[in-house]
């Protein structure tokens, strides 16, 4: 090895994005603490200042848990964020930028001459894991066998369990997206095994709820175009020759059990009905097909009046023998309805139709919810349970609303948490702590897999067009990635669980000091009580405040 050759390592927590045109500018983790139950990750970024192959990296630890070790990739980002954006954020320039979590191949990395890259650990401790100090080593090696750099951490292990998530968090699940870009056909049995790949891969970060297209999803579709179709429900005109207000329908449910036990078998609790009218207005109905005069054809889609007759007749018979197949299912008590998703004022007429009919025909148990910002909706009683993005939640929160839902998406980017690409990890992970004060019950977001251009016109190659062609800012479509064998997980992705892990977290530490005080300690310092806008900026606050929940749980248990 040539003794000019320069190799540097830094131990980072998993909220630093290490680009590789810059060296970290956060300081060094040498210490953290972990609950039994939780994921915890941590990262090494390295740089030399020559090109070194094959270096190898090797993870040795005294917990005698294994590490899960992943190279931090870079992908490309056109539009990185909106002209107008706050000052909340890394970098505004194109570029490349730290996003997917790729499997170490053969365990071992390159430096590239002047460039830092990272390396991610994290690893699963368990409720058998023995509470107590360890060191986890992380050495890298050159092919000769010279150590050419090496990280310590001294990682504690608490004696408390994390809790099992109450949050209800749904990300839509596009099936369609998984059999375009995988090239196999809808339902297939290789469509089923990615089906299955990602529902895995979502539950395993808090996802509990997934988006079930009960007919293809009338979401973020060109007016007048289609999407594939991904048509769980069955549909046959068993009496009448077109479609009218006369028509009888049959109904087959196979595909849907088939994906009820497929979710069920990988930790799924909450099924969400895909929306029964097209976005933003429910002036139209979602494409169905259905099966007449012998032959499989579209009988309703964007040119149907959502109002008119025919729909009505349809969802009359359609809405009771669902609920008679939910029934049978066994998953009444976990399963939501959608209307229409992001209605406004302008809307207001024909979301109330489309809204009174459901409410007509569904029973009370089943709860029906829309992503909206406008309050007037609940106040009119046209939405019981509105889902208000988290920068219009204030006057939800002040009216009181019960069992109150959040969002965001590509819109809510001044001052409120989110996670594109530009953004610092602690702005995603600060949603936890908001969360719980606020006592928010459930949390959706419309983009787990979408690999569409905007509208669904065409289909993009996720690692490649970052911001559904120029549409949304990097970060927002997306949270995996769908790698050859399976998903990719992202670093957003890792550290909106951790968010999750610290709401659990936090709930624990309720149920020892209260919720008063609970809030007190995380609002410790501060000048400002924490809302959704307001909040600590700094990545070395949220590491210390959950340093601080963590030592709180372990005094008081």
């Amino acid at each position: 090895m040539d003794n000019k050759v320069t190799f540097q390592t830094i131990s980072l927590s998993s909220l630093s994005k290490v680009f590789a045109d810059e060296a970290p500018s956060e300081g060094a983790l040498k210490q953290a603490s972990v609950l039994k139950g939780e994921t915890f990750a941590f990262q090494v970024a390295y740089t030399s200042d020559h090109l070194l192959k094959n270096i190898r990296v090797e993870v040795n630890s005294t917990l005698g848990v294994p590490f899960t070790t992943r190279t931090v990739g870079l992908v490309p980002s056109e539009m990185p964020c909106y002209a107008d954006h706050d000052s909340h954020v890394l970098r505004t320039t194109a570029g490349l930028y730290p996003d997917p979590l790729y499997p170490l191949e053969a365990k071992t990395v390159t430096s590239l001459p002047g460039q830092w890259r990272a390396i991610w650990m994290h690893v699963d401790v368990d409720a058998t894991t023995l509470a107590g100090t360890y060191k986890v080593n992380v050495s890298f090696n050159s092919p000769e066998g010279e150590l050419l750099g090496e990280e310590v951490l001294e990682l504690t292990i608490l004696e408390a369990t994390l809790p099992k998530q109450k949050l209800i968090h749904t990300e839509w699940f596009h099936v369609d997206c998984l059999a375009t870009h995988y090239k196999v056909p809808v339902f297939s049995e290789e469509h089923w095994h990615r089906i299955g790949q990602f529902i895995e891969t979502a539950v395993k970060h808090g996802i509990n709820m997934i988006l079930t297209p009960i007919f293809t999803p009338p979401l973020d579709t060109a007016v007048g175009g289609e999407r594939p179709t991904v048509q769980l429900i069955g549909v046959k005109v068993v009496e009448g020759r077109s479609i009218d207000s006369k028509t009888t329908y049959a109904f087959d449910y196979a595909n849907l059990e088939r994906w009820v036990a497929l979710c069920q078998s990988r930790g799924v609790e909450y099924f969400e009905f895909s929306h029964l009218f097209t976005q933003w207005g429910a002036k139209h109905t979602p494409k169905i097909m259905a099966t007449l005069n012998g032959v499989e054809q579209r009988i309703f889609g964007w040119e149907t009046d959502a109002a008119g007759e025919a729909y009505a007749h349809f969802l009359e018979q359609f809405i009771p023998d669902l609920d008679r197949a939910i029934q049978k299912l066994g998953i009444a008590s976990c399963s939501y309805f959608h209307v229409s998703d992001e209605p406004t004022e302008a809307h207001f007429e024909s979301y109330k139709k489309a809204s009174d009919l459901v409410r007509k025909l569904l029973p009370p148990e089943y709860p029906i919810i829309d992503a909206l910002t406008d309050i007037s909706f609940y106040e009119r009683g046209i939405v019981q349970k509105p889902i208000p993005s988290n920068d219009h939640i204030e006057p939800f929160l002040k009216a009181g609303v019960p069992d109150l839902w959040t969002y965001y998406c590509c819109v809510q980017y001044k001052e409120v948490s989110n996670r594109f690409f530009n953004m610092p990890s602690a702005r995603n992970r600060i949603l936890g702590l908001q969360l719980y004060k606020y006592g928010i019950q459930g949390f959706l977001h419309w983009g787990y897999n979408f690999y569409y251009s905007q509208y669904a016109i065409k289909p993009l190659n996720p690692f490649q067009v970052t911001d559904a062609l120029h549409a949304f800012a990097s970060g927002d479509s997306y949270l995996v990635y769908p790698g050859e064998t399976g998903p990719i997980e992202s670093i957003r992705m890792e550290v909106f669980f951790e968010a999750l892990q610290d709401l659990r977290a936090l709930q624990l530490l309720e149920t020892l000091i209260g919720k008063e005080s609970t809030i007190a300690l995380i609002e410790e310092g501060l000048t400002e009580p924490i809302t959704f806008s307001v909040y600590p900026r700094s990545t070395a606050w949220m590491l210390e405040v959950r340093e601080r929940i963590n030592q709180a749980i372990s005094n008081n248990s």
